[in-house]
C-alpha cells in the first residue's frame, strides 16, 4: 500500500521503517522536511514532504504526532485529502505537564477520548486507534518472551479495522477489536499504565497481552 505518515518523531520514523520493511511505499509529512533529511537518506524509498503531500500520497494515513497537535496537523493535511481514507490514529491526549510519580496527565476525561474529538471534526475519515499503547521501539516486529503482544484497536468502520488488522499482523501483533470509537476512552489510558514502569524504573520494553 501507499502510506502517508503525518509526523517526524520516533513513532513516525519507527512505523515508516516498518512499512518499508514489509513492502509498502511511504511518504512522511512534516512542517520542516529538513528534520527528516538524514532519515530519508538512511532509509531507501522513504519520501519526505509536507503534511499535505503525505495525505495526498497515502491510501492509508498514519497520524503520528503529539496529541495536542493532532487537530492542527490534520487541518494542514487538508480534510479533503483524508476523506474516505483509513487513518491509523496513534495519538494520545498527553497534557503538557510532567508526570506525577510516573503517571502522565491527559487533557481529556473519561467521557470523551481524543479520537472521538478527531472523528467528530474530520467525519469523512475512517479513524482506527492503534499503536497507542506501546513505545516506538516495539511497534514493529516485537520480540518478547511472552510471545506476540496484543494491540487493542477500535473504530467505526469494520473494513478500515480489517485493513489495520492486516498491517498489525504483518508487524507481528495479535489484534483485539474493541468496537467503535467510544472504546478509545479505554484504549488511550493504557498508555498511562504503559509509561509508569518507564518513568519509575526506566523499563520501556514491555507490552500488553490479552489472555483467555
Amino acid at each position: 500500500m501507499k502510506i502517508g505518515i503525518l509526523g517526524s518523531g520516533d513513532v513516525a520514523k519507527a512505523l515508516a521503517v516498518g512499512f518499508l520493511r514489509h513492502g509498502h511505499s511511504v511518504t512522511l509529512g512534516t512542517r520542516d522536511p529538513s528534520k527528516l533529511a538524514a532519515f530519508a537518506a538512511a532509509n531507501k524509498g522513504a519520501r519526505v514532504g509536507s503534511f499535505r503531500d503525505a495525505s495526498l500520497f497515502g491510501e492509508v494515513i498514519v497520524l503520528a504526532v503529539k496529541g495536542l497537535a493532532a487537530g492542527d496537523v490534520l487541518r494542514d493535511a487538508d480534510e479533503d485529502n483524508i476523506e474516505g481514507k483509513v487513518v491509523i490514529d496513534t495519538t494520545n491526549p498527553i497534557a503538557d505537564a510532567p508526570p506525577t510519580h510516573g503517571v502522565i496527565a491527559y487533557f481529556t476525561h473519561g467521557t470523551e477520548s481524543l479520537m472521538e474529538r478527531l472523528q467528530r471534526e474530520f467525519s469523512g475519515a475512517l479513524f482506527v486507534k492503534a499503536f497507542s499503547c506501546v513505545g516506538s521501539a516495539l511497534m514493529v516486529d516485537p520480540k518478547l518472551a511472552g510471545g506476540p503482544p496484543t494491540m487493542f484497536i477500535c473504530g467505526n468502520d469494520d473494513d478500515a479495522k480489517k485493513t489495520v488488522g492486516r498491517v498489525l499482523g504483518q508487524f507481528g501483533w495479535e489484534v483485539e477489536d474493541m468496537g467503535r470509537v467510544e472504546a478509545a476512552r479505554a484504549i488511550e489510558p493504557l498508555a498511562i499504565l504503559w509509561c509508569i514502569p518507564g518513568f519509575l524504573r526506566n523499563d520501556w520494553m514491555h507490552a500488553f497481552k490479552m489472555l483467555r
